[in-house]
């Protein structure tokens, strides 16, 4: 008998991890999946969880004040940049370089269907995708130093000084219930797919 590669989301769609159709992927089954995936493995402070919804809330708000005419398809790839997770979950970059390629493979098979179902490019451009990144890495700076237990010199040696204050993104480093960190992702969604 053939393993099972696909899983059934709530919507009924019945995703495929080895070739994703973006026929299969809904927003709300994102929304939904993120909004319970724990960013640290669940090792932050406070009383709910700290979510991939909540994370990609943050790193598209970083991109967009740190490129305030960035297109709406680079805002939208920013908050979809870790969309592949609400299926395959949220393994940190170190267990991700044990994993190596196979991980990686299927975690960029899945962001371009992801991409396409959303009217994307299913690769980034490079500038985009460089950008996104150095939003992501000032994201996990101000989470690992405000939840997640690092000191600010462990974080600079580990993802670097980041350009943004962290005063500046307090509110979106508050942990959010599963439900409203949905309900937001959504919305946020919305605005950029309009």
């Amino acid at each position: 008998m053939k393993a099972r590669a696909w899983q059934r989301m709530l919507s009924g769609r019945r995703l495929d991890l080895i070739d994703p159709s973006p026929l299969d992927i809904e927003i709300a089954d994102i929304a939904h999946g993120l909004a319970r995936v724990a960013r640290w493995n669940g090792q932050t402070r406070g009383e709910e969880i700290f979510s991939v919804a909540q994370h990609s809330l943050l790193v598209e708000a970083i991109f967009s004040a740190l490129d305030p005419a960035a297109s709406r398809a680079g805002k939208l790839a920013a908050l979809l940049h870790d969309a592949p997770e609400y299926v395959i979950g949220d393994m940190i970059s170190p267990f991700k370089a044990v994993m190596g390629g196979a991980y990686k493979e299927t975690e960029r098979r899945l962001l371009a269907a992801i991409f396409i179902r959303f009217g994307l490019k299913p690769e980034m451009d490079p500038a985009v995708a460089k950008a996104i990144k150095a939003a992501d890495c000032d994201a996990a700076f101000h989470e690992a130093t405000e939840l997640a237990g690092f000191a600010l010199a462990e974080a600079r040696k580990v993802f670097a000084r980041p350009r943004v204050a962290v005063a500046d993104f307090a509110p979106y480093l508050a942990p959010w219930r599963p439900q409203e960190a949905q309900a937001r992702f959504l919305a946020r969604f919305a605005e950029l797919d309009a």
